[in-house]
This record gives structure tokens, C-alpha cells and sequence, in this order.
């Protein structure tokens, strides 16, 4: 892991944010209770009922919580501008989280827990590695699970995303415009084979009842490329676009390779080598 890397959006969302504070008081709460050797008893090392232990270690752990809760609204406030927080710099953030508990729960101890004979250095490592224990764990608890619903909302994104791409079936129209945006021709994508371009033109070859007509658009085709960047129209050369649904062979020749279309009669378009291996990868999925 890079410390230098920028923090995940998921770190700093409100919603995200909410749930690590709740989460983290009430296992705090539960640890310090139930868990020895690191529960309150040995903490404090007090000699009180159980119901008046929870009661104190209750208000010391929401006290301590509040820690957390101020740094992540700062958190939150700063990464709210074009600036955000490194790995790194989070780091130090939860280090300064534990070292400002430790400190609390240890000048708390001092101040009002008057029957503990142990040493400020004795109470502040007892402190120490508990509230390490009592915010580690269930950050990465919480960390873990943000990460994979994080992922799953990424996978869906892209699965409707390719459910859009599929959703474009040879009946849909395929709309060209020139450079200023004006509409000029209007195709279905079962009738449209290939794009030629010359300078700033580009000529549009399709099957009409007339058999293979033309038509001469005043664009790029770099702008075209970008237009119809989820159709099967794709970049097999620096002058040509194919429609590749109407590609039927791939042959080889000393020249390169050859494109033959689904066309009576047969239309070839040359493929150049800088796009053989795109054009090898989308023939091997159709």
C-alpha cells in the first residue's frame, strides 16, 4: 500500500462515518465489560459493583467516543474541498485518536479515581493498549465492510453499464452529425458497414435498396470514434471504422489483414497494425 495514495471515497462518507462512530462505542462498550484481562476491572483497577462499573465505564467510553467523533467531522470538513487526505496523513489521524483517549482515560483515572496507587506511566500503558484494542478492531471491522459494499456498488454500476451496451440491438438508429452538431443522416446499425476518412470529411458507407450508397459528412473521425464509443462501430485503421457486427471474415494477407463485410458484393476494409490486436480480441468475442 502506497501511503502517498489518496484515502477512498468510503472513508469519508456521512452515512459511513455515522455507522463507524456507532459501531465503535458500542463494542467499546461490550470490550471493556466482558472481555479479560482488558475489561474495566483490571483498567481502573476498582472494586465496585458491576452495575456501578458499567455506569462509570459507560460515560468514560461516550466521553472517549466523542474523540472520534470530532476528528471525523474534521475529517469530513476538510475532504469536502478539491484536497484529500493521504493514506498517510490517516494514519497519523488514528494514531492521534488513540494517543488523545489514552491520554484522557489516563488524566480521568488520575483526577477522579483516587483509591488506584498505580503509576501515571503504569495507567497511561494500560490505557494505551486498551484503547488501541477498543478502536483497531473495529475500524477494521468497519473498514472491511465498506470495501465490499464499496465493491458490490462498483460491480453494479458496471453491469448496467454493460446491459446498456447490450441493450443496443441492430434496429437501433445510428444518428451522425457534422462538426457543429448538426444532424445529417440517420442509419440503423444493420445497415451501417463502414466509415472512411479523408482530412476533415468522413464518408459513411451503408446498405440502402439502391445496394452500397455513401454519404459525405463534414467531420473527424477521431470525433465519430468518441460519439460511438458503446456501438459496435470500432477504430481498425487510421482512415476506417467498421460496423463490426457486419464483419463475417478476418484473412490475412502480405499486405496485413483484410476485413471482408457481410455484403453482396463483398466489401473489404484494410485493418493497419496498430489496431490488429484490438480487432483480433473483438472478432474472438463475437
Amino acid at each position: 500500500m502506497n501511503l502517498n495514495n489518496k484515502i477512498p471515497t468510503y472513508f469519508i462518507l456521512k452515512k459511513n462515518i455515522t455507522n463507524l462512530v456507532l459501531f465503535t462505542a458500542g463494542f467499546a462498550l461490550l470490550f471493556i465489560n466482558l472481555y479479560s484481562p482488558f475489561d474495566v476491572k483490571n483498567w481502573f483497577g476498582l472494586n465496585l459493583k458491576s452495575q456501578e462499573l458499567f455506569f462509570y465505564s459507560s460515560l468514560i467510553i461516550l466521553t472517549g467516543v466523542l474523540v472520534v467523533v470530532v476528528s471525523r467531522v474534521l475529517l469530513y470538513q476538510y475532504n469536502k474541498r478539491e484536497i484529500r487526505t493521504t493514506m498517510l496523513g490517516f494514519a497519523l489521524i488514528i494514531a492521534a485518536e488513540v494517543m488523545s483517549m489514552s491520554l484522557f482515560y489516563t488524566f480521568y483515572e488520575a483526577f477522579f479515581i483516587t483509591d488506584d496507587d498505580r503509576s501515571f506511566l503504569e495507567v497511561f500503558n494500560v490505557s494505551f493498549q486498551n484503547t488501541t484494542l477498543v478502536l483497531l478492531l473495529p475500524y477494521a471491522v468497519m473498514w472491511l465492510y465498506f470495501s465490499y459494499v464499496d465493491k458490490i456498488h462498483k460491480l453494479k454500476i458496471l453491469t448496467e453499464q454493460d446491459e446498456e451496451i447490450n441493450s443496443i440491438d441492430s434496429n437501433s438508429m445510428v444518428l451522425f452529425k457534422d462538426e457543429k452538431g448538426t444532424m445529417r443522416i440517420s442509419l440503423k446499425l444493420q445497415d451501417l458497414l463502414y466509415i472512411k476518412a479523408t482530412d476533415n470529411y468522413v464518408t459513411i458507407f451503408y446498405v440502402s435498396p439502391k445496394g452500397i450508397s455513401r454519404h459525405l459528412l463534414r467531420n473527424t473521425i477521431k470525433n465519430i470514434e468518441k460519439e460511438f464509443i458503446d456501438f459496435p462501430l470500432k477504430r481498425c485503421h487510421r482512415s476506417y471504422m467498421v460496423n463490426f457486427d457486419k464483419v463475417k471474415i478476418i484473412r490475412r494477407e502480405k499486405g496485413g489483414l483484410i476485413l471482408e463485410m457481410e455484403t453482396d458484393p463483398i466489401v473489404e476494409v484494410p485493418v493497419s497494425k496498430t489496431y490488429m490486436d484490438q480487432i483480433f480480441e473483438l472478432f474472438k468475442k463475437n
